[in-house]
């Protein structure tokens, strides 16, 4: 089941029904399940305030990622700061939209086991956003 709610800013102008039935299909490209996923779209103010007092980093995100999967069945909490995802994608000359989705898709692809951090990581993650964001193309 995935649930999207917001915190201190309006519900992104998405077909939600849409982004449920890709999120469903990335997971099974990766030989996963959804479970429970909630997605929480916030402020600049709430991303750092979960990232000092969970993570105890200082700095804005785009994403938060808990994982709470079990086997094979991906489920989570997962903040998003509007706010950052709008800089980011005027910084990177992309549609909003597209840089929504790509940090949407980007969270559930952590909770597939795939990471960012490492040597080489980020291209993989990068490779695994392209392939998703290609689905979503294919959705109905």
């Amino acid at each position: 089941m995935i649930e999207f709610e917001t915190k201190d800013v309006e519900m992104p102008l998405l077909d939600l029904g849409k982004v449920e039935k890709w999120l469903g299909e990335v997971a099974a490209s990766h030989g996963r399940r959804i479970g429970n996923l909630n997605y929480l779209f916030c402020d600049d103010d709430e991303i750092i305030r979960v990232n000092r007092e969970f993570l105890h980093h200082d700095y804005f995100t785009d994403i938060i990622t808990f994982d709470y999967s079990h086997r094979d069945r991906v489920g989570g909490d997962l903040f998003i700061s509007l706010d950052t995802v709008r800089s980011n994608a005027e910084e990177l000359g992309v549609a909003y939209e597209r840089e929504l989705l790509r940090v949407i898709v980007h969270g559930l692809l952590h909770l597939c086991g795939i990471d960012d951090k490492g040597p080489g990581e980020r291209e993989i993650m990068e490779a695994n956003e392209d392939a998703a964001l290609e689905i979503w193309e294919t959705i109905e």
